[in-house]
């Protein structure tokens, strides 16, 4: 059984992520302090150090949640009787989590940082995708895993990166709907 974070741990930690996150809107990473992010939070700096070494710490541990949330969310993507399915949901799942957390993810690219936006997009989905992989019936001699994977993997990171840098061009539905169109039933 997993252990449960103390909620006081919890909380702290969301009041040092949404300090990180204000100030990375009108300051670059490098240029935010530890004292700025404890008087935003509210938070004294022992306990933020007693939690994170720096600012980069906690700016990895934002990142490894953000992750890890979006590989938990594609993972409910478990009942597909078909490829196009699969990907369909896959493609929702993702802009839906990028839509619950779109605040954050601008903040990550206000300061420069879209390759670490890419890297949460294409690390969860090539896990997800492999995942899959495992347990298809996809005949492995014909088409080796890691060409499915970049073939697949390709549009569905720049589906959602510009889904995010878009300022809502084309809504989530209409990207599910274009989509539909462009994936064949049987892949």
């Amino acid at each position: 059984m997993e252990k449960k974070e103390d909620l006081r741990i919890t909380k702290t930690k969301k009041l040092l992520y949404e300090a990180l996150l204000k100030e990375m809107e009108t300051k670059a990473f490098e240029d935010i302090k530890v004292n700025d992010l404890c008087a935003i939070s509210m938070i004294n700096r022992s306990t933020f150090y007693s939690h994170y070494n720096d600012k980069y710490d906690l700016f990895v541990d934002l990142l490894n949640t953000l992750k890890n949330e979006l590989f938990d969310k594609l993972d409910e993507n478990k009942f597909i009787v078909s490829t196009k399915e699969y990907y369909m949901e896959l493609i929702r799942l993702l802009l839906d989590h990028l839509e619950e957390h779109k605040k954050i993810y601008y903040s990550i690219i206000l300061s420069n940082r879209n390759s670490l936006v890419v890297d949460i997009i294409l690390d969860t989905t090539i896990k997800d995708i492999n995942k899959r992989l495992n347990i298809s019936n996809i005949d492995r001699k014909s088409v080796p895993a890691d060409v499915i994977i970049n073939f697949y993997l390709g549009a569905v990171s720049m589906v959602g990166l510009n889904y995010l840098k878009s300022d809502n061009k084309y809504s989530k539905q209409d990207i599910i709907n274009y989509l539909s169109v462009l994936i064949p039933d049987n892949i």
